[in-house]
């Protein structure tokens, strides 16, 4: 879909004009800006809505075209489209950010800066869902490393360096390999369009062109490609950097770290890799599904195992994140097999789309109450700090409640769908790694009814602070109860977000055949 106006680069740059802004009202009041900061935040929000009403989901094809020459010398395009994926994330972003923010209204350490770095932020995460070509894809990739840095080591906890430049360090390194991979696939190909190399992925030219390169071709550069993409979900086992990194990280940085950029490496996946390597990808899938399960399991006996409060959390993601790759990976485990069903295949990769979306908001969420907690508690946030939560604040427990339940999967909410599809899926594919996998969900029920009976519930702590414990303010409101009421609306009307993928994920299953 063609229009006059260039949506697209409207949602990518509006938070960087916000950025700009912010940057150069060197005399604006703490007030002022956080005010700024929120107003261009909820740009990709309304443009989001603009384009969800435009939107046809019966087009696979990219929407909202924006094709232009950029460098001619090296053959890099400007180049951004929009598919169901594409906008699930768009709108996934202007839901996270603002209420991130909002979660951060009491930062009083230059909230000027901060606002600032979040935008940036916002806007490169916009750039790799939206950009298809590498060159400039690549750049907000890398982009999205620096404010994400500065917000984790300047605002952040006791550990906060060691744990931005573990962040960096992890992140750039998987980065090195996957540039080197994109810059073999230049040599081979002349081209970084995602489309076309798309293409030349399907029936098997882009591997007999590698193949030129030396017999090692195909399978290094996919070697690269997946390396850099693993360490951002984070696969089993590249996850190291990220409890650190959560746990350091200020509470609305840490929301936007989970709620959105760990979304980045999924989107990789589903984006680059697989339509791009299906043949390597297919034949990798025995290792590749064993390390999505120990992401699964070994995640949610993890966070079982945590005292302090936000690390669990952070657990708790590379636990749910994982069953998004074991989805992936048992598809394309079962690609070219005889009886494919692709029932089966469709279930999984809509529930990776909607665990995804889902994941963000329920985990946002919850990093938030453990931010709520925190300061409350003067800083504590260990899990046998508190007691008696709910008689002190109702309205809290309840909201956190909720999350918690919708993180759990309990039916009504939007985590169960995910959740559920993606079993019905991989059950369907695998029956063996869904068996696998439900240890990771018992682990994930007991931790999290852990955290509510200790945290809510009994006595206050020798030396707890629930006797002072204030419930919930009108920002803290603000940011909640969106989320909240998100979380019914998806659980109990799941189509409004399928209905934005059906026809694309139904193309991607029907063509599940190795070139």
């Amino acid at each position: 879909m063609n229009s006059s106006l260039p949506l697209l680069s409207l949602l990518v740059f509006t938070p960087w004009a916000g950025a700009a802004v912010l940057a150069l009202l060197c005399g604006a009041s703490a007030t002022m800006s956080r005010v700024l900061a929120l107003v261009f935040s909820l740009s990709t929000l309304a443009l989001g809505l603009v384009v969800l009403r435009a939107f046809d989901p019966a087009r696979t094809t990219p929407q909202f075209v924006e094709h232009h020459d950029w460098i001619t010398a090296l053959n890099v395009h400007y180049y951004l489209g929009l598919d169901g994926m594409s906008l699930l994330l768009v709108l996934l972003t202007g839901i996270v950010t603002p209420v991130a923010l909002l979660a951060s209204w009491r930062v009083d350490h230059c909230p000027r800066m901060f606002g600032a770095l979040f935008l940036l932020l916002q806007g490169a995460a916009l750039g790799v869902f939206l950009a298809l070509d590498f060159f400039h894809w690549f750049l907000f990739w890398e982009l999205s490393l620096v404010p994400a840095y500065f917000l984790i080591k300047l605002w952040g906890g006791p550990g906060a360096t060691r744990a931005a430049y573990q962040f960096v360090v992890y992140t750039i390194g998987g980065s090195a390999f996957m540039l080197l991979g994109f810059a073999a696939i230049f040599a081979a190909t002349g081209t970084l369009d995602f489309t076309q190399l798309a293409q030349l992925g399907a029936d098997g030219t882009l591997a007999q062109k590698l193949t030129a390169l030396g017999g090692w071709g195909p399978r290094a550069i996919f070697l690269g490609v997946l390396l850099g993409l693993a360490v951002k979900v984070p696969l089993f086992p590249f996850h190291t950097w990220l409890p650190p990194a959560y746990a350091e990280a200020p509470t609305g940085a840490s929301m936007f770290l989970t709620g959105v950029m760990s979304k980045m490496g999924v989107y990789g996946f589903l984006r680059i890799l697989w339509p791009l390597f299906p043949a390597q990808l297919h034949a990798a899938t025995p290792c590749l599904l064993w390390l999505a399960l120990g992401g699964v399991v070994l995640g949610a006996f993890a966070a079982m195992k945590q005292t302090d409060l936000k690390r669990m959390v952070a657990y708790s993601s590379i636990n749910h994140l994982s069953y998004c790759l074991l989805a992936l990976f048992a598809v394309s485990s079962a690609t070219g097999r005889p009886g494919l069903s692709s029932e089966a295949a469709t279930a999984a990769l809509s529930g990776t789309l909607l665990q995804m979306f889902n994941h963000g908001l329920s985990a946002a969420a919850l990093f938030f109450c453990i931010g709520i907690l925190e300061s409350r508690a003067g800083g504590r946030r260990g899990l046998d700090d508190f007691g008696g939560v709910r008689t002190a604040a109702p309205i809290f427990a309840g909201l956190c409640g909720i999350a918690m339940f919708s993180s759990l999967g309990l039916p009504g909410l939007n985590g169960f769908v995910g959740e559920f599809l993606i079993f019905r899926g991989v059950f369907g594919l695998d029956p063996s790694a869904a068996a696998v996998a439900c240890l990771g969900l018992f682990a994930t029920a007991f931790f999290l009814l852990t955290f509510w009976q200790r945290v809510f519930h009994g006595p206050s702590r020798q030396g707890g602070t629930t006797g002072e414990f204030r419930d919930v303010s009108g920002v803290e409101l603000a940011a909640l109860v969106p989320l909240v009421v998100l979380m019914f609306v998806f659980g109990v009307l799941p189509h409004l977000l399928t209905g934005l993928f059906n026809p694309l994920i139904t193309s991607w299953a029907g063509h599940l055949v190795l070139p």
